[in-house]
């Protein structure tokens, strides 16, 4: 479910959280779908709960989960945040699309380079 590189240079907490709302946005996690426990998901994945309760507070303040006093932490819905989050990529993509152009480069290598990052993908 989570995977977590100790040779990251990002902290473990940001890994957490990355890998959470991977799992949320792709909807491999559904609305009102109970979350582990900090408890039970530092106990899987073998780290201190202290560090999944900092990354399940990142999620929180960022719309990700819901918390429900006495029953623990829950999906919100990931249809807005998922629109919010494209809209995001989106932008950065177009400023890197212009920052490309700006170096010199013409649509069809712009367009080859975006191709051969999706085939890398597929691999």
């Amino acid at each position: 479910m989570i995977k977590i590189d100790n040779n990251s240079s990002k902290a473990i907490y940001e890994q957490i959280y990355d890998e959470m709302t991977r799992l949320i946005l792709s909807k491999a996690l559904k609305p009102d779908e109970k979350m582990p426990s900090v408890r039970e998901l530092a106990a899987m994945i073998k780290i201190n709960p202290n560090t999944i309760q900092k990354a399940y507070k990142s999620l929180e303040e960022d719309n990700y989960i819901y918390t429900v006093k006495g029953k623990g932490n829950f999906v919100k819905n990931a249809d807005e945040i998922r629109s919010v989050h494209i809209k995001t990529m989106e932008e950065q993509l177009n400023s890197t699309i212009k920052s490309l152009k700006e170096l010199g480069l013409e649509d069809e290598e712009v367009i080859r380079l975006v191709k051969n990052i999706l085939n890398e993908g597929n691999k």
